[in-house]
């Protein structure tokens, strides 16, 4: 997966000739947010890990989003001359357009795993539409994370069933997880002004709920589970208005940049 990513930066970021529009940009930025905090959040398991393997496995996945997030910023900043590390290091919390369920902590691994799960279900449905966009370069970008964001649900679905049908204590965790997250869920199928605006090259996100809510369904039932019967949060990413948790990720991603702007090794 790691070789993945370097010919998506190859195949994608390279293209200076790909400039986006405004509008496209906007969309593309959300977009890449998304990816970016996520994958924020994923590199915090690198060495605490129940397993080797999972230890492996979780920092390929983050690598895979940072991917994503990559090429999906890189095309926002075309817009307006900026790269991809100003928009990953040189924004304030405002500035970010993530949804809420990318921002919340990790906590134990069974929170780590439904977090997972809701979000590789949504970014299949996601990038499955949007590989047919009009805009190139985003289908471009949809076509190459749709393979990966498969391995992705895979993964979490794989290890829903070990924990929901392991042991007495695994199970109470993962309930508990997925009461805690399936609140953000709703956030994902809010539609924005960005993706409205671009008919025939964004996705509307409300027309991602019944596919994604359907698969849920169907996986959850298999680790004799249900959907929580809660209400979703209101959210707002995407207008900037973000949970309390993202301001310390933020601060934690961008210490580095900021205190030594413009260093290379």
């Amino acid at each position: 997966m790691v070789v993945d990513t370097v010919q998506l930066d190859a195949e994608l970021i390279g293209d200076e000739a790909a400039v986006a529009s405004p509008e496209v940009a906007a969309y593309a930025l959300g977009l890449g947010d998304d990816a970016l905090i996520l994958a924020q959040q994923l590199g915090w398991w690198i060495s605490r890990a129940p397993e080797l393997e999972e230890d492996i496995a979780l920092a390929n996945i983050a690598l895979d989003l940072l991917g994503h997030a990559r090429s999906l910023l890189h095309y926002a900043g075309s817009a307006d001359g900026r790269t991809e590390d100003d928009l990953a290091y040189w924004r304030g919390e405002r500035e970010f357009r993530s949804r809420w369920l990318f921002e919340q902590p990790n906590g134990d691994f069974a929170h780590t795993i439904v977090r997972q799960l809701l979000a590789s279900t949504y970014f299949r449905a996601l990038y499955a539409e949007l590989s047919t966009s009009a805009d190139p370069t985003l289908a471009a970008i949809a076509a190459k994370a749709e393979k990966e964001v498969a391995y992705h649900l895979d993964h979490a679905e794989q290890w829903m069933r070990r924990l929901a049908l392991g042991t007495e204590e695994s199970r109470r965790r993962t309930i508990v997880a997925l009461g805690d997250l399936w609140p953000y869920l709703g956030e994902l199928f809010v539609d924005d002004e960005a993706a409205l605006a671009l008919p025939g090259i964004a996705v509307p996100p409300s027309s991602l709920r019944d596919d994604v809510e359907a698969e849920l369904t169907g996986i959850l039932s298999a680790c004799e589970l249900e959907a929580p019967r809660v209400p979703f949060s209101s959210g707002g990413g995407r207008e900037g208005r973000h949970s309390s948790y993202l301001g310390f990720l933020l601060a934690e991603m961008q210490v580095l940049a900021r205190q030594h702007p413009g260093a290379t090794w």
